[in-house]
C-alpha cells in the first residue's frame, strides 16, 4: 500500500493509498518534519483506526466517506440508478501523484460508477480536494449528495463560523464541538450574507495569535453545506460540498458531475489559518497585481437621481482629492428611476443620458481616472421590455413566479436564448465605454428556481454555473477588465467567484463601528487587497450614527480603498482634508495589500487592534481603536504581533491625533523598541474618545 507524505509551509499531510478502497486522509496538521518510509509505515500504523464496535474490521473514513465500510456518519455520495446501486463500494483504484498533486479514479464494476478525486496541497500549505462524478450504466444517475470530508484531530474542543444578515455580514459564533453534527446548510442560491465562510474546529484557548486551528471552506456560490461532525468513537471530520435539490443532477449514460473545491487550513492561530487562504489567492495568475486604484461609486451619492452636471461636478470633485476610478452605479438603464422596474433592459435611458455615457466617461477618462459601471445581468424586473417580451426567461416552477424581492425576479441563464442576450449587451457596453471595472450586483435570494428551459426542475446549479461561464467568457475577452462580486453587499464572498473576480464588496453597511467587524472577519478567508473598503459620509446611510472623518478613513485604510460619498456637498477644507487621507493610503498601500494581516488578542477593554506587517517585516502599520468608555483609566496597553524580534523598530503615529489626557511616550516621536518588547509589552493606548482610533506606523532602523 502507497502512502504519501505532502509537506508545505509548516503542515504535514499523510494520504494512505490502497488499490482496492478509496484514499484517506492519515494525518493533517503540524508538520511532522522528515520522514523515511520505514517511519511513514510505522506513523500510519499507528493512526490507522482501530475496531470500535460498530464491525468488526476497522472503519476507514475516506475523502469520500462510505456507508459500506461501517462509517455511521454523513456519507459522502448519495444517490441511486433508480433505487439500485445506493451504496456504492469503489473497490479498483489507481493513482497518479504530480508533485504534491494526488489524482485517485476509483471504480465500482458493478454500479458502473466511476469517482475521481483530486487532493493538493499548495505551498501555503492550504490543501484543497474536489471530486468528480461519472455513471457508466445504462440508467441514469440520480445524485443526492457528493460531499468530501477531512479528518480533524481529537484535539478541537470548538467550532467556529459565521452568521450574519444584510448590513452586518460575517459575525463569529462559536460553540463547544461535542457528538453529533453541526450543519451549516445555504439554501439562498447565492453564498448569502449568513453564510459559514469558513467552518472551523479550534482548541479551547483558539485566538488570533494563538491555539490551533482546523478551517473549511466551500469554494461555490450556489447552493452549499459546510458541517462539522463528531461520533461517539471520537472521530472529527470537517466537510462539505454542494447542496443539490431535488432531482437537479440526474446523470445519464456518459454525463460527469463535478464537485467545487473544498479548502482547508490548519493554523496555529486564527491568523495562521487564514494567511493560507491569503497566500494562496496571491499566488494566483489572476490576482491584481497593479495598486488597487481609489475607487468613488456614486450610489450614495446620488442614488437614482442621475443630472449630468451633478455628476461631473462630483466626477471633478473625485480628481481633485486623488480618486483613480469612478464608477456609476445603479440608475443609467432604460426607466430605472427606482428600484421597481428596468433590470434587463440593459440600454443607456436617452430620457436621462441624450448623449449616451459619453460625456460623463469622457470627462472622467480626461481627469486621468478609470470608468466603471453598475450591473446586475442575473436579475430582471418583471416591469421590464425584455420580462414583457420574453416572461418565460425568468426562472420559475410549476404555474407560479417566485415570490419577488427588492421587485425583482432571476433571469434564466441556463436559456441559451437569455444567456445569449445578457452577454451580448454587456460585450456591446463594455466596449462601446471600453469599461475598466464593472460592479457586478446580485440583490435577491433564488426561490422556487426552477428552469422553464428545463421543465421547472431545480435549476440553482445550473444557473451557477452559467454566471461562471459568463464571466469567463466576458474575462477572455475582455482580460483588462475588472470586476468586483457585489450581491446586496456582502451576500457572494466565497472562493468560486473570487476566481473570476478581482475584488468583493464585503457588506452595504459602511458606517465604521459596524465595518470594523465586517472587515476583521471578512480577513479570515481574504486578503485585504480584495475587500472593497469605503469612506462614507459623516452620517451612515445604514445606521444613521455619526462619525468624524479620521475615524472613518482609518477604518477603511485596510483594505480596497474608496468613497461612497457626495463630495459635492463638501467644502474645500474638507475637500483637502479627505485627499491627504487618500495620499496616506496611496503611500503605504502596497504594504496593506502584501503584507501579513494581524487581529490581536487581549486587548484591554473596549479596545480593538490589527494590523499589516510587511513580509520581510521591515515596516507595519497597526490601528488601535477604542470602541467604546473603558471602566479604568488610563486604558492599558496593546501587544504588537508579527515583527521581527531581534529587530529595533521605530514608534510613532502616521497621522496626527488628539490625545485626551497625557499622551503615551511614543506619541512623541523619537521612540524605539526591539520587536521581541513591542509584541511582549506593547505600547500604551492613547487617551481617545469613543469612536477614535490611532494608525501607528513601525519602521525597522537596526537588529539587536
Amino acid at each position: 500500500m502507497q502512502i504519501l507524505h505532502f509537506r508545505a509551509a509548516g503542515v504535514s499531510v499523510i494520504i494512505e493509498c490502497p488499490s482496492d478502497a478509496l484514499p484517506a486522509i492519515l494525518h493533517w496538521g503540524p508538520d511532522l518534519g522528515v520522514l523515511d518510509d520505514e517511519s511513514l509505515a510505522h506513523l500510519a500504523a499507528e493512526l490507522r483506526p482501530r475496531p470500535d464496535m460498530t464491525v468488526d474490521v476497522p472503519v476507514r473514513t475516506p475523502l469520500v466517506p462510505e456507508a459500506r465500510t461501517g462509517w455511521m456518519g454523513m456519507p459522502g455520495l448519495s444517490g441511486h440508478h433508480q433505487g439500485q446501486n445506493w451504496s456504492p463500494a469503489f473497490t479498483s483504484v489507481t493513482y497518479r501523484q504530480t508533485g504534491q498533486t494526488l489524482t485517485a479514479t476509483a471504480r465500482d464494476e458493478h454500479a458502473r460508477l466511476t469517482l475521481t478525486i483530486i487532493i493538493e496541497l499548495d505551498h501555503s500549505g492550504l490543501l484543497r480536494a474536489r471530486a468528480d462524478l461519472r455513471n457508466q450504466h445504462e440508467l441514469p444517475y440520480t445524485l443526492d449528495t457528493l460531499n468530501l470530508a477531512f479528518p480533524v484531530p481529537g484535539t478541537p474542543t470548538e467550532l467556529l463560523d459565521q452568521a450574519g444578515r444584510w448590513a452586518k455580514e460575517r459575525i463569529p459564533q462559536r460553540r463547544p464541538l461535542t457528538v453529533g453534527t453541526h450543519l451549516r446548510e445555504n439554501r439562498r442560491g447565492r453564498t448569502g450574507a449568513d453564510a459559514a465562510t469558513v467552518l472551523l474546529a479550534g482548541t479551547s484557548d483558539l485566538g488570533f495569535q494563538r491555539g490551533e486551528a482546523w478551517g473549511l471552506h466551500v469554494g461555490f456560490s450556489g447552493n452549499h453545506r459546510h458541517y462539522a461532525e463528531r461520533t461517539s468513537t471520537g472521530r472529527t471530520m470537517l466537510g462539505g460540498g454542494e447542496l443539490l435539490l431535488p432531482g437537479e443532477i440526474i446523470l445519464p449514460t456518459g454525463e460527469t458531475y463535478r464537485t467545487p473545491w473544498l479548502y482547508a487550513t490548519y493554523g496555529r492561530g486564527l491568523d495562521q489559518a487564514a494567511r493560507r487562504f491569503h497566500d494562496h489567492l496571491r499566488a494566483r495568475p489572476s490576482h491584481p497585481s497593479s495598486p488597487r486604484p481609489i475607487v468613488l461609486n456614486t450610489w450614495e451619492a446620488v442614488y437614482f437621481d442621475h443630472d449630468l452636471d451633478r455628476l461631473l461636478d462630483l466626477a471633478d470633485r473625485a480628481a481633485r482629492v486623488g480618486v483613480e476610478r469612478f464608477v456609476l452605479d445603479d440608475g443609467w438603464f432604460t426607466g430605472r428611476r427606482d428600484d421597481r422596474s428596468g433590470l434587463g433592459d440593459w440600454y443607456v435611458d436617452p430620457d436621462v443620458w441624450p448623449d449616451g455615457l459619453h460625456p460623463l466617461v469622457n470627462r472622467v477618462r480626461e481627469l486621468g481616472m478609470q470608468f466603471g459601471l453598475w450591473l446586475e445581468p442575473e436579475m430582471i424586473n418583471p416591469d421590464s421590455g425584455l420580462a414583457r417580451a420574453h416572461p418565460g426567461w425568468i426562472l420559475q416552477t410549476g404555474d407560479r413566479l417566485p415570490p419577488p424581492a427588492r421587485h425583482q425576479q432571476v433571469l434564466d441563464l441556463s436559456n441559451p436564448d437569455a444567456y445569449s442576450f445578457i452577454k451580448e449587451r454587456l460585450l456591446a457596453l463594455i466596449s462601446e465605454y471600453d469599461l475598466d471595472f464593472i460592479k457586478w450586483d446580485h440583490n435577491r435570494d433564488l426561490v422556487d428556481a426552477g428552469s422553464t428551459i428545463r421543465v421547472g426542475r431545480a435549476s440553482v446549479h445550473a444557473q451557477t454555473h452559467a454566471v461562471y461561464r459568463l464571466l469567463d467568457e466576458i474575462r477572455a475577452k475582455h482580460p483588462r477588465l475588472e470586476i468586483e462580486s457585489c450581491s446586496g453587499g456582502g451576500g457572494r464572498v466565497d472562493l468560486g467567484i473570487l476566481q473570476r473576480t478581482d475584488r468583493v464588496w464585503a457588506s452595504d453597511c459602511i458606517d465604521p463601528a459596524e465595518r470594523r467587524q465586517i472587515m476583521r472577519w471578512t480577513g479570515q478567508l481574504l486578503p485585504l487587497e480584495l475587500i472593497g473598503s469605503h469612506i462614507g459620509a459623516d452620517r451612515s446611510h445604514t445606521t444613521g450614527r455619526r462619525h468624524d472623518l479620521p475615524f472613518r478613513a482609518a477604518t477603511a485604510f485596510f483594505g480596497h480603498y474608496g468613497i461612497e460619498w457626495n463630495l459635492t456637498t463638501l467644502a474645500d477644507g474638507e475637500l483637502d482634508d479627505l485627499a491627504a487621507w487618500l495620499a496616506l493610503h496611496k503611500q503605504h498601500r502596497h504594504l496593506l495589500h502584501t503584507g501579513a494581516l494581524v487581529r490581536i488578542d487581549d486587548c484591554p477593554e473596549n479596545v480593538q487592534a490589527h494590523g499589516v506587517v510587511a513580509a520581510d517585516a521591515t515596516e507595519a502599520i497597526y490601528e488601535i481603536a477604542m470602541l467604546d468608555r473603558p471602566s479604568t483609566w488610563p486604558p492599558g496597553r496593546v501587544r504588537l504581533p508579527g515583527l521581527d524580534p531581534s529587530t529595533v523598530y521605530s514608534v510613532r503615529p502616521l497621522m496626527p491625533v488628539t490625545a485626551h489626557g497625557a499622551a503615551p511616550a511614543w506619541m512623541d516621536g523619537g521612540f524605539a523598541l526591539p520587536g521581541s518588547a513591542l509584541a511582549v509589552s506593547g505600547i500604551a493606548v492613547p487617551p481617545l474618545f469613543p469612536d477614535e482610533s490611532v494608525l501607528v506606523h513601525v519602521i525597522a532602523t537596526s537588529r539587536t
